[in-house]
């Protein structure tokens, strides 16, 4: 039994004195109306026009519901249905439970009045009106907690609805959907598009606490495979983001047109494949073009250094080195010996049997195909 209900059975007016209270009805819910119109400044423009007239039914409505309550024949129910509607509809309209918890302290005190006027002439004894004022402000509170309710349990609904929305879009962009599923999908979350995106990949658990610190449109999922997690940044300042993502185990990918969030993803995740060391992407593209296609590149190092395999393992590796230090420095023999810590002399052996085993060293073709296949060194046995 709520509170209201106990009150009710306190007090259970007499019918003289509920046929009474009914007379005063309409006019006492067109007084709550004007005085929420005056009092409630949210309500200024909101109690116009059919909404106007929605809003004074369902005042009356509510006070008829009480005077039931109040004569002993009602339970109110309907009228808390109806407060919980209320809170959810104030959602919609964009008002917060303020405006409305105001409105509803301002009826409960024009109702009061208003419907003691009522009470009293029709001799309702003295000792019974603390007990009616009582009742009225239970069944205020009651109402008020209904639609409280209703609010909460709208702006919970509202926020997961739009959480999915921005979850599937930011699925939608890793997966480079089409212009049109993404529009509609951005149209669905109420998102911004920005001029770019950045992706940035990160272990799940350390999601959503980067995600706090960046921009509000900010997209983040932390569900990806092998317990990864994944940022996209509209519009980043990228030595700003990088250091905000310091002490983070993050890969920070390519800006790219936020339709095309999926290439500065893909690269992320190459890089994160390439090395747990890189965190700037755009610091190692020399090593991811070469690592781009494996394959190729495997294919490129055995066409391209097949004398090398000729010679031991060891001869190999070292003349491998002073080719690519040779290929850096471009011929410069001192400061090709000070990159190998040897001797001069050292470098000019070694470069005379390079010139042996690659005849053509000096052709420009040759000197590309070498230096893209030296380009990361040979991996150990």
């Amino acid at each position: 039994m709520t509170h209201a209900m106990r009150r009710a059975t306190e007090l259970a007016l007499d019918e003289k004195t509920v046929t009474a209270l009914r007379a005063v009805l309409r006019p006492t819910a067109d007084e709550v109306v004007r005085a929420i119109i005056a009092e409630v400044p949210s309500y200024a423009n909101a109690l116009s026009g059919r909404m106007g007239s929605t809003i004074r039914r369902a005042v009356r409505t509510a006070l008829g519901h009480y005077l039931d309550l109040a004569g002993g024949t009602g339970g109110g129910g309907d009228a808390s249905d109806a407060a919980y509607e209320l809170g959810r509809g104030e959602v919609r309209d964009g008002r917060s439970m303020d405006a409305l918890l105001s409105a509803y302290r301002v009826g409960a005190r024009v109702a009061w009045r208003g419907l003691a006027a009522g009470a009293v002439p029709a001799g309702l004894p003295a000792a019974e009106v603390a007990k009616f004022a009582e009742l009225t402000f239970a069944y205020i509170d009651e109402l008020s907690a209904a639609s409280a309710a209703g609010h909460a349990d709208e702006l919970a609904a509202r926020g997961l609805a739009h959480e999915r929305h921005l979850e599937q879009l930011a699925r939608d962009l890793l997966a480079g959907a089409s212009t049109e599923v993404l529009l509609a999908s951005a149209g669905r979350a109420g998102w911004q598009p920005p001029v770019t995106l950045t992706v940035v990949l990160l272990p799940a658990f350390q999601a959503r606490p980067a995600y706090r610190l960046l921009d509000p449109g900010t997209l983040v999922l932390d569900d990806l495979p092998d317990s990864m997690g994944v940022l996209l940044v509209p519009d980043a300042d990228r030595s700003h983001l990088l250091r905000q993502l310091i002490g983070r185990n993050a890969v920070v990918g390519p800006a790219r047109p936020w339709m095309r969030a999926c290439a500065s993803y893909e690269r992320a995740v190459r890089a994160r494949s390439l090395s747990a060391d890189i965190r700037d992407t755009e610091e190692h593209l020399a090593s991811l073009v070469l690592s781009a296609d494996p394959d190729a590149y495997a294919d490129l190092r055995a066409r391209v250094l097949a004398p090398l395999l000729e010679l031991p393992t060891t001869s190999a590796r070292r003349l491998e080195e002073t080719l690519r230090a040779w290929l850096l420095h471009h011929g410069r023999r001192e400061e090709v010996a000070a990159a190998l810590f040897v001797h001069p002399q050292t470098v000019r052996y070694r470069m005379g049997q390079l010139r042996d085993l690659f005849p053509d060293l000096g052709s420009p073709q040759r000197v590309l195909e070498l230096t893209l296949a030296v380009g990361l060194p040979m991996a150990p046995d």
